[in-house]
């Protein structure tokens, strides 16, 4: 029987980190290889943002390409394989969907996002505190999000949305009469994450919202950029007023609002 292609990859890396294979396979290690993981997931998610499907195709293949290399690395050290990886996964879907696989009866999607994070702090009897369990690795943007929807599931919570932008004024506030540069990154710590509470409020996913604002900034002025090449426009000596006009003039083409 033919091989599968995961079977085929599985032995691809396991020939790359032989003695007969590449050097700098080889050489690596879960750490060295650990940022790997997170830009390469990134670029998957640009690929989804962008809906490129086929530039997403080959971002999963690089995703895939770090499971498969850090499983190896393990194998290579007698602490997991691949197929432990894909067992262990595949055993958690099936727990935590009860009403595909068992005979757990839901009656919408909240029913069953209840349900998993039931089984999930069963499956995790460690984990003592409400925030435990948030990844140190991912942005703060991301942090902040998750230490407060788990704050909230614990009942920490505003009354109403007004009270929520009452606390983003207050923190601006503080933050203008604050008079050190640590009060003032103290403060200013405390505004995004009261913004980012504020984006809770709404339903808003406040890094994706500030990944839109980084791209919408970066089209505009790029569009600057390329009006002032037309025009033969230094923009280096351009004044504030000038800025402004140039950057009503992109707005205008770019659109994007």
């Amino acid at each position: 029987m033919e091989k599968t292609n995961i079977e085929k990859l599985l032995e691809t890396m396991k020939t790359l980190r032989s003695e007969k294979g590449c050097s700098w396979d080889r050489a690596q290690t879960h750490k060295t290889i650990r940022q790997n993981m997170l830009e390469e997931a990134y670029e998957a998610v640009d690929a989804i943002d962008d809906n490129d499907m086929k530039h997403l195709k080959e971002e999963l293949g690089d995703v895939l390409l770090q499971v498969v290399l850090h499983s190896q690395i393990a194998s290579d050290n007698n602490e997991f394989t691949f197929d432990d990886v894909a067992k262990g996964i595949n055993e958690k879907l099936i727990h935590r969907h009860p009403h595909v696989f068992g005979d757990v009866k839901v009656e919408n999607v909240g029913q069953i996002l209840d349900n998993w994070e039931k089984l999930k702090k069963e499956e995790k009897p460690h984990r003592k505190s409400y925030l435990d369990g948030i990844s140190k690795a991912q942005s703060a943007l991301m942090t902040a999000q998750k230490l407060s929807k788990k704050a909230v599931k614990a009942g920490f919570e505003w009354a109403k949305e007004e009270d929520v932008i009452d606390c983003v004024n207050s923190e601006i506030k503080e933050f203008i009469e604050a008079k050190t540069k640590e009060e003032m990154e103290l403060e200013f710590g405390d505004i995004l994450f009261a913004l980012v509470n504020l984006a809770r409020w709404r339903g808003l996913d406040a890094e994706q919202c500030l990944i839109s604002a980084n791209k919408k900034f970066e089209l505009r002025f790029r569009k600057m950029e390329e009006i002032a090449h037309k025009n033969n426009i230094k923009l280096e000596k351009l004044t504030i007023e000038e800025w402004d006009k140039l950057w009503k003039m992109a707005k205008n083409e770019t659109c994007t609002c």
